[in-house]
């Protein structure tokens, strides 16, 4: 009898990253390739010793609270708001369409596909005119389209601000002080350490509770949890690397316009430019070991992230 496979039953999602692929095509060597396919920091935090126990030990309360602590005060939350620390973002994503009865829910697109998928697995019916939830991307990835508090209508809120260290500014951690609402921060996006799979929740107390029964005990592992409440501590490691990020992303702007492509969105960790023929560009830049991002509902969008440092010169000889 033919059993069927998790990926025979769902075909893989649409995604960043995937370089094992592209060298099997273009060949090459890992190191050899530059992946831009992903908004991930190409100059990541330091990563400097931890703690003995804390590959040794069970993670303590101690540890859990420290990073609670330093996400508090970064993301500047209120007291009256519940933060909850996961295994990524992604983790957060998939129980969340489990807090609700299923129902109908808004995901303005285009936008990251896992909230979608995420809700569909759950048994929600995905419409542009729900009344049950509604998820906004802030900034949405693609587009980089930043959201507003007009724009929560929903009982169930979800704001993915997996993006949004580079834009605090615009947050809207202020705004889940209403029932129903939650907030989504990613570790490896801004701080370049996607590896150290941490994510966080931020919101209604009551909803977060449920966050916390779902992914268990021990969630995040000893080092992660060292690692985030340093990283979140460093306010100026953070104020430094938004200068650079905003700076690289007005240069990758100067180089793709000169090559004919338009900006169109994005922010300063990817982005989003229109040109002729994606996939064209896909392949001219893949030919050269430089790995770029399209979507299949677009012809023309092509998403680059930013070379790091000593990078430039390679993504410059490949356009």
């Amino acid at each position: 009898m033919h059993s069927v496979t998790t990926s025979e039953a769902r075909p893989p999602r649409d995604h960043g990253g995937g370089l094992d692929a592209a060298i099997a095509k273009w060949g090459g060597t890992r190191d050899g390739w530059l992946d831009l396919s992903t908004g991930i920091n190409p100059v990541p935090y330091p990563i400097g010793d931890f703690p003995a126990d804390a590959w040794t030990a069970l993670p303590d309360k101690g540890a859990q609270e420290a990073l609670i602590a330093a996400a508090r005060t970064f993301w500047k939350v209120p007291d009256d708001l519940a933060i909850l620390a996961a295994p990524g973002a992604s983790t957060l994503i998939a129980r969340i369409p489990a807090l609700a009865p299923a129902g109908r829910v808004d995901i303005p697109t285009p936008t990251y596909n896992e909230h979608a998928a995420a809700f569909e697995a759950q048994g929600w019916q995905i419409t542009s005119d729900a009344s049950d939830a509604r998820v906004l991307v802030h900034p949405n990835n693609p587009t980089g389209r930043l959201w507003s508090a007009q724009d929560m209508t929903a009982p169930l809120m979800v704001i993915d601000e997996s993006f949004c260290d580079i834009c605090p500014e615009a947050s809207l951690v202020e705004e889940a002080r209403k029932p129903g609402r939650i907030v989504l921060k990613s570790f490896g996006k801004f701080w370049g350490l996607a590896g150290a799979r941490l994510g966080f929740a931020i919101g209604d107390p009551a909803l977060i509770a449920k966050l916390a029964d779902f992914i268990g005990p021990w969630a995040v592992s000893g080092p992660a949890l060292s690692l985030g409440a340093q990283a979140l501590r460093d306010e100026a490691w953070a104020s430094e690397t938004r200068a650079r990020l905003a700076e690289d992303a007005k240069r990758l702007d100067t180089l793709l316009e000169a090559r004919g492509a338009k900006v169109v969105g994005g922010t300063d960790l990817f982005r989003l430019y229109d040109v002729d023929d994606a996939a064209v560009w896909l392949d001219k830049l893949a030919r050269n070991h430089v790995w770029s991002r399209i979507f299949p509902y677009s012809k023309t969008y092509l998403r680059l992230g930013l070379p790091a440092p000593d990078r430039w010169a390679q993504l410059e000889a490949a356009l």
